[in-house]
Parts: C-alpha cells; structure tokens; sequence
C-alpha cells in the first residue's frame, strides 16, 4: 500500500513538473561576438513581414503589433538607441511570431521509482508555443546582426489581453538583455 501511494505520487509530481515545463519561457540569441554594437545609434521598423503567424488569433491583431512594437522600443530606448526620426537608421528591426502545437515528454526514471507501473510509459502534455524572433538588421550592409527569440506556452495568453501585454514585454525584455552592450 505504501509502495503504491509512493508511486502515485511520484506520477503526480512527475505530471505536475512535466506541466511547468511546459509553461516555462525559454530566451536565446544570437550575435557575432566581434561586432562592435557600440557603432550603433538609431533603429527604425523594417518592411512588415509578409508571413503570417499561421494562426487567426495573431494574424492582424493589431493590439499584438502594437505591444511588440512597444515593447521593443522602450526596451532599445533604455539601451541608448533612439528610434530614427529622418534619414537612414543604423539598424532595421523585424519580428517574426508564430503558434505551434508541442508535446513534452517527460520519462520517468526507473532507477529513482518515478515509474509506476512495470513498462514505465512517459508522460506527455500537448500545450501551444508561442515563439516571438527579433532581428537586427544593419542598415547599411543589410546583415542580420543580432537574432533574440523567446518560446512559452500561449494558452493563457490568448484568453487574456493583460497576460498577452504582460508576456510580451517579460519576453522582449529577457530577448534584450542578450543584446552586447550598445554603449
């Protein structure tokens, strides 16, 4: 009896943490170490991205656009660039957003009794991604200069304008504290 209940608990935490996995934001990025970020000033939005998010609840939804074009745009304010008024900006800025299905799964580990029953089948939670990819484009060579991305569950976030507002400026802001240093 108490092996059992050990078990069904441990097949609780396991379905618990497996969930949290799946609603934890992860950040990345990329840039060329050796570029100089210090040369740049000014940045303005480039052209729309004509591909769409392949999901109606984004597609067009101008509250979205405007809290990333926000977000962005106090977030490089506070790094020292300046959005340009006239002339050519030293970098052009995109983002890309998109919707998927995506399935964690999380196996059980024999050895430390997570599995409850004798074949030991994983544990898996179906959740929607959302994944929002920021480029930096320089102007001048038109490079791709610095890549930021941000993935988290989006099931919330789609029933809820405070909690898309609030995810997009947690996710942009974390995107930019990988930016080299612009000073």
């Amino acid at each position: 009896m108490k092996r059992l209940l050990l078990s069904a608990m441990a097949g609780f935490l396991t379905s618990v943490i497996a969930s949290a996995c799946a609603a934890t934001m992860t950040v990345s990025s990329h840039v060329d170490r050796s570029l100089n970020f210090a040369q740049y000033r000014t940045f303005d939005w480039g052209p729309a991205d004509a591909l769409p998010t392949g999901d109606p609840r984004l597609d067009g939804d101008l509250f979205f656009k405007d809290h990333v074009q926000g977000a962005v745009e106090r977030g490089l304010s506070t790094r020292g660039l300046e959005l340009a008024s006239s002339g050519t900006p030293d970098l052009l800025i995109h983002y890309h957003a998109n919707i998927s299905e995506r399935i964690d799964v999380n196996r059980a580990d024999r050895a430390y009794g997570y599995c409850g029953t004798a074949d030991c089948p994983p544990d898996t939670v179906s959740y929607e991604a959302g994944t929002l990819v920021l480029d930096f484009i320089d102007s001048r060579t038109n490079q791709l200069v610095w890549r930021g991305w941000a993935q988290n569950s989006v099931e919330d976030v789609l029933r809820s304008r405070d909690r898309m507002a609030s995810t997009i400026v947690k996710a942009v802001d974390k995107m930019l504290r990988q930016l080299p240093p612009m000073r």
